[in-house]
C-alpha cells in the first residue's frame, strides 16, 4: 500500500508541489491572525458549580469579583491628598461605559483594606463588559491605555490583565524561540546530513506544519474557545515532530539512492519503510493527544486541538509534499555536500551501534536493573506533588500583573480571594421575612463549620443571595479544599440551591473534574496504543513492553519536575520563582504528549528491528542490526526535537517554562535511557517471543496489519516460536 502510494506521488509530483505552495500561502495569511482569536487561561471546568456560581455573581453582584485590580501609587502623596483622589477619580470617570461596567474605589467604599499600609497606594476593583473570558479581554484591550492616571504610578493586574499579559508574553516568547531554534536546527541538520540541500528539507516540513496548524487553530477558535497556551504546542511540537519525520524520510531516501534505486522505485521504497513508520508514529502521537478532549477544561481541549493538528499535518507533509519534492530533486538531494562521502555503509555485523547493541544485550540484567533503578529514583519526588491554581505567579517579577499580586499580598490588608462564596438561588424574594430568617440560619450553619472563621450574608438581589465564608490559610490547599466539601454538605435553606464559588471552590472543582476523567483517558490511551502497535508489529508483547517503559519514563519526568518547579531546585539557574505547587492540568497535558512522543521513538527503533527480523529470523541479530541502522538517526532526531523545546523553556511564563524543561528532560531520558539502553536489554530478554502472536491474532495481523508490503514475509511462513 505504502509503496504504491509512493509511486503515485512520484507520478503526480509537480501538481502536488503547486498545491503545497498554494496551501502555504493561504494558511500563512489566514493563520497569522490566530492570536487575536484565542482566549487567556481556560484551566477551569466550564460546567462546574464554581463557574455557575461566578455567572450568578456576575449578574447579581458584579462588584464582588473584579475582572481587574488597578493599583495607583505615589511616592510623595498619600491617598488623603485631594490631588491624589482627583487624579484617580477623573481617570476612572473617563473610562467608556461600553467597556467598563463598574468600579469600586476607596473614596466610594471607605474600606481601609483598599489602602496600603503606608497610605501611599490604593487599589481599584474594575469590572469589564462581557460574558466570556475572550469578551472581557477585548474590553480590557480597548481601555488598558486609558487606565493610567497622570502623575501616578499605575499597575494593572487581576484576572483579565494578568491573562492578557501572559498572552502577550507567550507570543513574544514563541517568536524568540523560533528565531533561536531555526539557525541551531539548520546547523545540526547540516551535521547530520553533511549537505546543504538535505538539511533544508526537514525545516521546510516544519514550516508547513506550523502554518497549517495556525490556520486550523484559528478555524477552531471561531467555533469554540481555544486557550492561548495551545499556540506554544502548535509552534514547538509542529516544528519538532515535522523535523523528526522529515529527517526519517530524507535519510531513508538517501539510503535507497545509495543502494542503487532511483526515480519511482526509490520513492516507493522510502514510503514503504520510513513512510509507514511515520504514519504509525504520527497516528500514535495524535491518538494520545486526542485523549485530552475527554477533559472539560478549555486548556486541555485546546492543547489537544493544537497538538493533533500539528502532528497530523507533520505526517501529511512528510508523506506527500516531501516525497514529491524528493521526486523532483532526485540525486540532487545530495547537492552541496560539506564532507567527503564515505566509501560505503557498514556491512551487517559492523559498526559502533551494532557492537554497542550486542554489549548491552550481553549485560542485559545489569542494564535493566541499573536503568529501572535510576528511573525509579528520579520518580521519588513525584509522590509528594502538591497541586495549585494558575495566577499571577506564573509571570516574571517585572510584569505588572505579578507586581499587583505581590502588592496585594504584602502592602494591603485583607486577601481579596480568601473567601468561599455560597451563591444561592432562592425559591422566593430574598428580602422577605421568611427568606431572611432562613438565610441567617444558613449563614450561622456555614460559620460553625469546622475550618471556617466566620460567615455572613454579603448580598441579596431578588431571588439570589450570597453568603461569604472566611477562613485562615492558603486558599489553594488541601485545608481549603476540605472546607469547601464540608460547606457543600451544610443543608441549604428550604427550596434553595447553593453553588460555591471563589478560588478554593474553583480549585476543588478542577481537581474533581480531572480525577473523574483521568482513568478514562489512561484507559483510552493504553487501548489505542496497544492496538496501533500490534497492527504495526504483529506482536502481543511489544505493545505491553512499550507501555510499561513509557510509564517509567513519565514518572521519572514528573519526579524531576516536582523537584525543580515545586521544591525550587535550580530556580536561579532556570530563572523562575518557585510557587510550591504544580498546576494540575500541566501533568495531564504532559502525560499525553510525552506518552505519544515516547511511542514516536519506539516505532522508529522497532520498525527497523522488525525489518531486520523479517529478513533474518534472528531476534538478537535483528536488534543489533536495527540499532546500527537507526540508532544514530534516533539520537539525532531527539537532539533536534530538544532544540525548540529548550528554546521555549527559556520563556518567562512559568507554565511554558515547565512545559519546555519537562519535555527536554523527557525526550532525552526516553531516548537515551529507556529506548536505547533499557529497550535493547529487554528485547534480548524477550528473544524471539518479542515477535510472537497467537495464531488467530497472527492471521489478523497478516490481513489487516500496517506492514511494509502486502506480500507475506519469510517469517510469516515460519512456525510460531516460544521465548528463547
Amino acid at each position: 500500500m505504502f509503496e504504491r502510494f509512493g509511486r503515485l506521488l512520484h507520478r503526480r509530483r509537480k501538481p502536488l508541489l503547486i498545491l503545497t505552495a498554494l496551501f502555504a500561502v493561504l494558511s500563512g495569511a489566514y493563520g497569522a491572525g490566530v492570536f487575536g482569536s484565542l482566549t487567556p487561561l481556560g484551566f477551569q471546568d466550564p460546567g462546574s458549580d464554581s463557574v455557575r456560581a461566578a455567572h450568578i455573581a456576575e449578574k447579581a453582584f458584579p462588584q464582588r469579583t473584579p475582572d481587574a485590580v488597578i493599583v495607583y501609587r505615589d511616592k510623595d502623596r498619600t491617598v488623603d491628598d485631594p490631588s491624589f483622589q482627583r487624579a484617580v477619580v477623573r481617570q476612572l470617570e473617563s473610562l467608556p461605559k461600553s467597556e467598563v461596567t463598574g468600579y469600586l474605589d476607596f473614596w466610594t467604599t471607605k474600606m481601609p483594606a483598599q489602602v496600603s499600609h503606608d497610605r501611599h497606594a490604593t487599589y481599584v476593583a474594575l469590572n469589564l463588559h462581557g460574558s466570556s473570558e475572550k469578551a472581557k479581554e477585548d474590553a480590557y484591550e480597548a481601555v488598558k491605555d486609558k487606565i493610567p492616571a497622570p502623575g501616578l504610578e499605575t499597575l494593572q493586574g487581576g484576572t483579565v490583565p494578568t491573562g492578557h499579559q501572559a498572552s502577550e508574553k507567550i507570543e513574544r516568547d514563541l517568536r524568540t524561540a523560533e528565531i533561536i531554534s531555526a539557525p541551531v536546527l539548520f546547523l545540526l541538520l547540516l551535521v547530520v546530513f553533511g549537505g546543504l540541500t538535505a538539511a533544508f528539507l526537514p525545516l521546510l516540513v516544519g514550516v508547513l506544519s506550523i502554518l497549517g496548524s495556525m490556520a486550523v487553530l484559528r478555524t477552531i477558535a471561531n467555533i469554540t474557545d481555544v486557550s492561548v497556551f495551545a499556540m506554544s504546542l502548535v509552534t514547538i511540537l509542529g516544528l519538532a515532530v515535522a523535523i523528526d519525520y522529515g529527517l526519517l524520510i530524507v535519510s531513508r531516501y538517501r539510503e535507497e539512492l545509495e543502494a542503487g534505486y532511483t526515480g519511482e522505485e526509490a520513492i516507493g521504497r522510502t514510503l514503504a519503510t520510513a513512510g509507514r513508520t511515520v504514519m504509525v508514529s504520527g497516528t500514535t502521537v495524535a491518538a494520545a493527544l486526542a485523549g485530552l478532549t475527554l477533559f472539560p477544561s478549555t486548556f486541555l481541549k485546546s492543547m489537544s486541538y493544537g497538538g493533533v493538528a500539528a502532528v497530523l499535518l507533520a505526517v501529511l507533509f512528510s508523506l506527500v509534499a516531501l516525497p514529491a519534492l524528493l521526486a523532483v530533486m532526485g540525486p540532487k538531494v545530495n547537492a552541496f555536500p560539506l564532507r567527503r562521502k564515505k566509501a560505503g555503509r557498514s556491512a551487517a555485523g559492523e559498526g559502533a551501534w551494532y557492537r554497542f547493541g550486542h554489549g548491552l544485550m550481553r549485560r542485559r540484567w545489569v542494564v535493566v536493573v541499573g536503568a529501572v533503578g535510576l528511573l525509579l529514583t528520579l520518580a521519588l519526588p513525584f509522590s509528594k506533588i502538591e497541586f495549585g491554581s494558575i495566577n499571577a505567579q506564573q509571570l516574571p517579577s517585572s510584569s505588572e500583573g505579578r507586581q499587583v499580586f505581590n502588592a496585594m499580598e504584602h502592602d494591603f490588608d485583607g486577601d481579596a480571594v480568601k473567601f468561599i462564596d455560597s451563591l444561592l438561588v432562592l425559591k422566593s424574594d430574598g428580602t422577605s421575612k421568611e427568606q431572611g430568617a432562613a438565610l441567617k440560619a444558613y449563614a450561622e450553619r456555614l460559620g460553625a463549620t469546622e475550618g471556617a472563621t466566620s460567615a455572613r450574608i454579603t448580598g441579596v438581589e431578588g431571588t439570589t443571595a450570597r453568603v461569604s465564608v472566611t477562613f485562615d490559610g492558603n486558599p489553594v490547599s488541601t485545608h481549603a479544599r476540605d472546607l469547601v466539601n464540608r460547606l457543600k454538605e451544610v443543608p441549604e435553606p428550604p427550596g434553595a440551591r447553593a453553588y460555591f464559588g471563589g478560588e478554593s471552590a474553583v480549585y476543588d472543582d478542577t481537581l474533581d473534574a480531572l480525577g473523574e476523567t483521568l482513568p478514562w483517558m489512561l484507559l483510552y490511551i493504553a487501548v489505542m496504543t496497544y492496538l496501533l502497535l500490534f497492527l504495526a508489529f504483529g506482536s502481543v508483547l511489544l505493545p505491553l513492553k512499550a507501555i510499561a517503559m513509557n510509564m517509567l519514563s513519565l514518572t521519572a519526568t514528573f519526579g524531576v519536575l516536582v523537584w525543580i518547579f515545586q521544591d525550587g531546585h535550580l530556580h536561579n539557574l532556570l530563572g523562575f520563582d518557585p510557587t510550591g505547587n504544580i498546576e494540575p492540568n500541566m501533568p495531564i497535558m504532559l502525560f499525553a504528549l510525552i506518552f505519544g512522543l515516547s511511542m514516536d521513538y519506539e516505532v522508529f527503533l522497532v520498525s527497523r528491528m522488525r525489518e531486520q527480523y523479517d529478513k533474518s529470523g534472528d531476534s538478537t541479530e535483528a536488534v543489533a542490526t536495527g540499532l546500527q541502522s537507526i540508532g544514530r538517526l534516533v539520537v539525532s532526531a531527539a537532539l533536534l526535537m530538544c532544540v525548540p523545546l529548550a528554546a521555549i523553556g527559556m520563556s518567562e511564563v512559568l507554565t511554558i517554562k515547565l512545559f519546555g524543561v519537562g519535555m527536554v528532560f523527557a525526550v532525552l531520558t526516553d531516548v537515551l535511557v529507556v529506548r536505547i539502553l533499557l529497550g535493547t536489554a529487554v528485547m534480548r530478554l524477550l528473544g524471539r517471543a518479542a515477535w510472537w502472536a497467537p495464531a488467530p491474532l497472527a492471521r489478523f495481523y497478516d490481513r489487516f496489519g500496517i506492514k511494509e508490503t502486502d506480500m507475506p514475509t519469510e517469517t510469516d511462513k515460519r512456525v510460531p516460536v516460544t521465548a528463547g
